[in-house]
Parts: structure tokens; sequence; C-alpha cells
């Protein structure tokens, strides 16, 4: 590959990074995932308590990257016309007219999802998966690329309602945003109590497009497939794979969407890092995102406050990784 090409490819990923840095403090981990849900055409569930940043990196990501983008605060008495739109009758003409909903955009920002009451979620179910909503008799699709990033406060139980399995399912990463560290905060304080660097548009939705199709070509050997279906079978029948204790922790395994998200999460984290091939590594720091919000845990795990990542780290340390084989080294890096 020529090397010039490939520090093009790259190139508009770390100016992206560069931008939404110039107001986020730290929190490279959620960072990342922003990156990868974006390469990947997955949508991203953030969770953390309040202040941390969450609603503001979505936000100063979507300023980068060009493109439209939405907002909607999820609160109890929202209704589905909220979201996807509704038919108004239009008195002049004497006919309805179909009005949109904020759904139609590139970037929609769901804040506080778990707000928002069954019918609210059902509704966004359908534009989740098949990028599409039905008004009446109508369907209409809506913009390309299409990325849901939501956010939610574990902490608050008083108007919130726990998000249905099946909406669960659909989101392709699930990260834990925590606290910063003394000396971030130090930075956060300092940089919020000042004036804010303007961040800079620096794609389209035409790059972000090509981008994609590029890690669509990340190479994965087929050892490294196996080895994401054994691990989401473990978590379903623990004791074929020599786990029998993990049974009693476990009332439902990761769904066939955590392999499949694996690999593609796993593949755009490579091409973030340079490669055109994925590494074991790569998958080993995508299963935790990936996977901890297909298991549920049963009752037993959670009187023993046994959760999901302790469940997958056992996994993944039963699991033998696969020795995969680097490739030639014109395809060492892309960025090189």
């Amino acid at each position: 590959m020529d090397d010039g090409a490939n520090e093009a490819r790259i190139a508009p990923l770390e100016r992206v990074l560069y931008e939404v840095k110039k107001v986020i403090v730290g929190q490279d981990h959620l960072l990342e995932r922003l990156v990868v849900a974006l390469l990947a055409r997955g949508h991203l569930l953030v969770e953390g308590v309040p202040g941390l940043a969450k609603t503001m990196a979505i936000k100063t990501l979507a300023a980068s990257i060009g493109g439209d983008f939405k907002r909607i605060q999820f609160t109890p008495d929202l209704v589905p016309a909220d979201l996807i739109g509704t038919r108004i009758y239009n008195q002049k003409t004497g006919e309805f007219g179909t009005s949109l909903g904020p759904v139609f955009t590139n970037l929609l920002l769901a804040d506080e999802i778990n707000r928002a009451p069954a019918k609210v979620q059902s509704a966004l179910l359908e534009v989740m998966q098949e990028h599409q909503v039905t008004i009446g008799r109508e369907t209409f699709k809506v913009p390309d690329p299409f990325l849901v990033m939501a956010t939610q406060n574990p902490i608050e139980t008083e108007g919130t309602y726990a998000l249905p399995e099946a909406q669960v399912d659909r989101f392709m990463l699930k990260a834990l945003v925590g606290y910063p560290s003394t000396t971030e905060e130090f930075v956060i304080v300092e940089r919020m109590t000042g004036r804010l660097e303007a961040v800079q548009r620096v794609l389209t939705t035409e790059n972000l497009l090509a981008l994609q199709q590029e890690a669509d070509r990340v190479y994965v050997d087929p050892a490294l497939i196996d080895y994401v279906v054994r691990l989401a079978a473990a978590t379903r029948n623990p004791k074929a794979f020599g786990m029998p204790e993990l049974a009693r922790y476990i009332t439902y395994g990761a769904s066939p969407r955590a392999p499949i998200n694996l690999i593609l999460t796993a593949r755009a984290l490579a091409y973030v890092r340079g490669r055109d091939y994925v590494l074991p590594q790569d998958v080993f720091d995508m299963v935790h995102d990936v996977m901890r919000h297909r298991i549920v845990p049963s009752f037993e795990a959670l009187s023993e406050d046994v959760t999901s990542d302790n469940i997958l780290a056992t996994v993944l340390k039963r699991i033998p990784v696969p020795t995969v084989p680097l490739r030639e080294a014109s395809h060492v890096r892309i960025g090189a």
C-alpha cells in the first residue's frame, strides 16, 4: 500500500478526535468507542452518573463530523409521534400531510433514554434496526449514515423505565463512563470556567461513508471468528465450556448479535489503530462493551453482586485465545 494514501485514510479520524478533545478531557475509552460505533454503523448506549460529559462528548463529536444532528430529551410524557412524526390535516387543501419527527437525521442523541415509556421505546426499535419508520400507511427511510447515541443514568429509579431486552440488544455497544482522575478534573474545571475553543467540522457525511467502507475491508482471520462464536456460546451454556460455576449466575446468554457485532467493532477498532487486519487484542478490548448488555444475570447473581462484566472476565480467562499469524509487512499499518 502507498504510505501517502494510507495517511490520508487514517488522518480524518485523528482530526475528529483532536477536535473533540478541545472540549472533552480524558474519557479516551468513550471517545474511541464513539468512533468505533461510527465506523461500524452501530448504535451506542452510554451509561454513567450525571455530570460526566456524556452528552457533551456526543454533541462535540457530532459537531466535528458534519451531517444533521438532533437531540431528544426523553421524558415520561413523550409519545411516539414526538420521535417519528405524525399525519397532520391541512385545512387549506383538505388533505393529510406527513410531518417527520427528529429521528430523520444522521446523528440522533437520545438523552436519558430510560425515561421514556414502552410505546416510545417500541417506536424507536424499527428505526434503529431497519433505518426506516412507518407513519400511517407510508414508510420513510432515514438519512444515511444514521446512528443513535443514547445516554442513561443508572442511579435514578423514579420516572425511569427499564429498557426492553429487544431494544438493548439493538445497541452495538454499551460503554460505561467513570469519574475522572484528580488531574483530569483540574483541567476540566479550568477549561469549563474559561473560554472553550470552537470545534471545527473536519468530516462530511460522504467522508464518513467512505471511511466505513474502508473499515469493512479490514481482514479478519477465520480463527478469530471461531473465537468470538465460542465466547458467545460460553455465556449461553457455560457447563459445556468447563465453567459450571457460572450457570447459576446467567438467566440468558448473549444473542447471535454479539459475535456479529464483536467482529464488526474489532474490525473498526483495528482500523482506528492503523491496521488493515484484526488482532486478538482488538477482539479482547471490545468484548465487554459488546456483550455486557446482552447477558441477563440471574437473581442469584444480583444478590451476590456478580455483574455481567464479572461473568465475561471469567469467560475470557477460560476460552483459549487463538494464535493469529501476522500478515505481510506491507499490510502491517494503515497509517505507517
